[in-house]
């Protein structure tokens, strides 16, 4: 292959492939019908002047078979009044008019032939026109939803679901934790303050026997350690006064 003929055939399936893509289908189909209206118009001008030729060819055909039949009536006329020359001459205008009819006859023949072909066709195309504005108005409605689908498909294919979904579940994970956090926290201040509650007990034991170790160099007495949960004397408070009461009704129970 030549490389004129290849590029001619790029040439023309670009072209094609343009022309393809450029067709709107409700464009188109209004324009096939306006197409076939137009070839209708044509053809009923067509049938129009193939009726107005057959009635002009038959009106021939009527003429020269009228000068014929005249013709003849004037040969018998002539013959009966003894004029066999005039007769004679009669015949032959008469032969002449036949012919004249014989052949328009066949034109009128072929006329009649071709009028019942044209107002077949014209019968059929109407037929065709009425049948394809039907399924216009059917293939539009097609193609007006094809296209809507066409532009809902589009619609849902730059909605990306799967990327706000584990946004979401990042978000929910974010919460879990924090959560966590906060209540390791939570834990954490609790221990620190059970601690603190622990290292002061432990400091009490550790004083109660650094004293009573000094009195025992010193050669003074020990302090006698108080039973647990007694204070040294003080001034009673309104909140020591309470808790006597709440003891005296504890030990009544």
């Amino acid at each position: 292959m030549g490389l004129f003929d290849r590029i001619g055939r790029l040439v023309r399936a670009n072209l094609n492939d343009l022309v393809s893509k450029a067709e709107d289908p409700e464009k188109i189909l209004e324009q096939a019908i306006i197409d076939m209206q137009e070839d209708l118009v044509q053809l009923r001008q067509a049938v129009a002047q193939a009726i107005a030729n057959q009635k002009r060819t038959e009106q021939q055909y009527n003429q020269a078979m009228s000068q014929a039949n005249q013709w003849q009536s004037r040969a018998e006329l002539a013959l009966r009044k003894g004029d066999e020359t005039l007769a004679r001459e009669a015949l032959q205008r008469k032969k002449s008019y036949m012919e004249t009819a014989n052949t328009v006859k066949l034109t009128l023949d072929q006329t009649f032939g071709q009028v019942d072909a044209l107002k077949r066709n014209l019968i059929q195309l109407e037929s065709k026109i009425s049948e394809a504005k039907t399924k216009k108005n059917m293939l539009k409605a097609r193609a007006q939803a094809a296209k809507a689908n066409e532009q809902l498909q589009g619609l849902l294919g730059n909605i990306n679901p799967s990327s706000a979904t584990a946004a979401f579940e990042r978000m929910e994970q974010k919460v879990t934790d924090l959560e966590a956090r906060s209540q390791a926290m939570g834990e954490l201040a609790g221990s620190d303050f059970e601690s603190k509650f622990a290292a002061l007990e432990a400091g009490s034991d550790v004083d109660d026997e650094l004293m009573a170790l000094k009195a025992q160099i010193s050669g003074a007495p020990a302090p006698q350690a108080l039973p647990a949960g007694q204070t040294t004397a003080k001034n009673p408070t309104p909140v020591d006064d309470e808790l006597e009461a709440l003891k005296k009704e504890l030990d009544k129970m």
